[in-house]
């Protein structure tokens, strides 16, 4: 039966060695530990925050991309019409001329149409890129706010540097 029943001294000081453990982990550990958690829980909720943010712009930013596309469009086929109802009437007038005429208002409406699509889609990379440097500067920013990353970050360029 001695063997199942520890004996009270045994017991006070098994008692003692648990307690010192519990606040020795709870003084130094548990903190620690709570406060890892917490930072970690942050930087996730702030890293889908600017995920969702950053999707966000990049539909906004094709939205707008196809509102100039259709709009572009528009505005080439109303060039179009206008060039082709101006060469109907060329036409009537005189038919060699008008021929002629038709021509050289179609080539110029459509380095009008391409000249406008290229200046819009010029634009659109424009906005893109400053959008991107945008985000780039954000990301960089976040990931070099400590002066040790920074160093690091630093020393690798110099030896890329160095090499090249």
């Amino acid at each position: 039966m001695q063997l199942v029943t520890p004996d009270l001294g045994t017991l006070f000081w098994m008692l003692l060695s648990f307690s010192i453990v519990l606040i020795l982990l709870k003084k130094f550990a548990w903190k620690p530990i709570l406060k890892m958690l917490k930072d970690r829980e942050d930087n996730i909720d702030h890293a889908l925050k600017s995920a969702e943010e950053t999707k966000k712009e990049v539909a906004k930013l094709k939205a707008d991309n196809e509102k100039l596309m259709r709009e572009t469009h528009i505005k080439a086929e109303i060039m179009i019409t206008e060039a082709k109802e101006l060469g109907n009437k060329i036409i009537e007038d005189s038919k060699l001329t008008a021929e002629a005429e038709a021509d050289k208002i179609i080539r110029e409406a459509e380095k009008t149409i391409k000249s406008e699509h290229q200046a819009a889609i010029n634009q659109i990379k424009k906005e893109i890129a400053e959008f991107s440097i945008d985000i780039s500067e954000k990301i960089l920013n976040e990931k070099l706010n400590r002066k040790e990353i920074q160093e690091k970050y630093i020393n690798n360029l110099v030896k890329d540097i160095n090499l090249n």
